[in-house]
């Protein structure tokens, strides 16, 4: 099952829409590179088992 969500970039601070693969679990990580400025972000994705609410949380990766 797959949905969408919408995380900001660490480096330049632009809007981002994902892909969230919730068969993958309700935490999860992984590097994605921004849409706007291509830097790679470090993607922290948790999903709320009750309501399947995302939170996503970027960090650097250089």
């Amino acid at each position: 099952m797959q949905t969408t969500s919408e995380y900001f970039c660490a480096f330049c601070g632009e809007a981002n829409t994902t892909f969230i693969d919730l068969s993958a679990g309700m935490q999860q990580s992984y590097i994605e590179d921004c849409q706007v400025c291509c830097r790679p972000n470090l993607l922290y994705i948790n999903v709320d088992e009750d309501t399947f609410e995302i939170a996503i949380d970027t960090d650097y990766q250089e």
